[in-house]
């Protein structure tokens, strides 16, 4: 997925970073271990911090003028390098490890220590990781597995642009997956090299080969998902669902749409090219009119040096290059741009009645003609970057 998967694809160790600040803390670990817990700050009042933990909901905590507060960057591990802040410079959205005081008198929790990671730093860093993604990785999906040597063989891109990439893993290769119905990384657990099946998704990043057929990865992400094509039946955009009849079992699939999901309509146009590219046919000439995409006629699609549309003369323009980069180029749409009827082909987890959306693509109609190579398309796109990431490649 070129735009997502947006933070689809692996950014942030916030949380790894500062669970090992207190596993390499020995001096700290040595004394009673007091409670703890991870999350988010929402809120702050007064003396007191609202914060939305990992895994047990929201938690109140006032933080006395004896608590310790210390700010690490991501992947910071030595607390004893840590700069030291004060509470007021503190703020909504920051991460924290929030130690409690076991000794507080009162009903009310005490803050002991707080190590926080600042939202900006987070940011920055989530930013840094898609951009290396972008340059040292490479995804597809799995054509096998050989557990016994570490090696993975994926298939990736489409029609023209189809390569395979052998993904060679030693002991030392992290390897993840993604938490069932979640496309975040940030959650992904980490799982043995016989988890991943042929037909999963994966990402890999390491040290690649000239032509980029080879990597020896660093890290691996992967993950079971789902394809649908069909007709969109109803749209609830209060609850941030679509109904969908899905073609190929004829059921109906509600499909959750989240903030990070991504969302295109092809043009017109650009859809038949793609279509036939494929295919492996050549498009009907002519072709004039209104795209979909904002009113440019046919000359806009073509791979003419002349052209002055926004795929002329690029890589992943309709007359040559990467199919997927055209995806990504498409205009984006909202839940509410979709009405009943539309034609739509999406990525989402796995689920047979309701599953969260990952990349959904309208205008497919003339892709639907050939829905092999369409869904290995939309597959292969859902585990790319971000189209800035994409843009910044070429």
């Amino acid at each position: 997925m070129k735009n997502r998967m947006k933070d689809r694809i692996p950014a942030s160790i916030a949380q790894a970073a500062l669970l090992m600040v207190f596993l390499l803390s020995a001096p700290l670990l040595r004394a009673q271990a007091p409670s703890r817990f991870l999350g988010t700050i929402t809120a702050i009042s007064g003396d007191m911090l609202t914060v939305k933990t990992d895994t047990q909901g929201d938690r109140q905590v006032q933080v006395p003028a004896t608590a310790v507060i210390k700010r690490i960057a991501p992947g910071q591990r030595d607390l004893s390098t840590a700069e030291a802040i004060q509470f007021s410079d503190l703020a909504s959205g920051d991460r924290v490890l929030v130690r409690l005081d076991p000794d507080a008198p009162g009903p009310t929790a005490q803050a002991l220590q707080i190590v926080a990671i600042k939202e900006a730093d987070v940011a920055l860093k989530q930013q840094k990781d898609r951009e290396d993604w972008q340059m040292h990785g490479v995804g597809g999906l799995v054509k096998s597995v050989d557990a016994a040597s570490g090696v993975i063989v994926l298939n990736s891109g489409s029609g023209a642009t189809a390569k395979t990439i052998t993904v060679r893993t030693t002991k030392a290769t992290t390897l993840k997956r993604y938490a069932p119905a979640s496309v975040r990384f940030d959650t992904a657990q980490p799982a043995p090299l016989d988890a991943i099946h042929a037909g999963d998704q994966l990402r890999a990043r390491g040290i690649k080969n000239p032509d980029g057929t080879e990597i020896a990865a660093d890290e691996v992400v992967s993950g079971t998902f789902r394809n649908i094509s069909g007709l969109v039946t109803s749209v609830d955009t209060s609850a941030s669902t679509l109904t969908v009849k899905d073609l190929a079992t004829k059921k109906q699939v509600t499909i959750h749409i989240t903030p990070e999901a991504q969302m295109r309509r092809l043009p017109d146009m650009m859809a038949r090219m793609l279509a036939a590219r494929l295919k492996g046919t050549t498009p009907a000439a002519g072709g004039s009119g209104q795209s979909a995409g904002g009113g440019q006629g046919s000359g806009q699609w073509s791979g003419g040096g002349a052209s002055r549309g926004p795929w002329a003369g690029q890589r992943g323009g309709p007359g040559g290059g990467d199919p997927q980069q055209m995806l990504s180029r498409a205009p984006a749409i909202q839940l509410a741009d979709l009405k009943k009827g539309d034609a739509v082909m999406l990525v989402s987890t796995e689920g047979s009645s309701e599953v969260t959306g990952i990349t959904l693509l309208a205008g497919v109609e003339a892709l639907l003609e050939a829905p092999e190579a369409s869904q290995n398309l939309l597959s292969n796109w859902s585990m790319g970057t971000s189209a800035g990431a994409a843009e910044a490649a070429q």
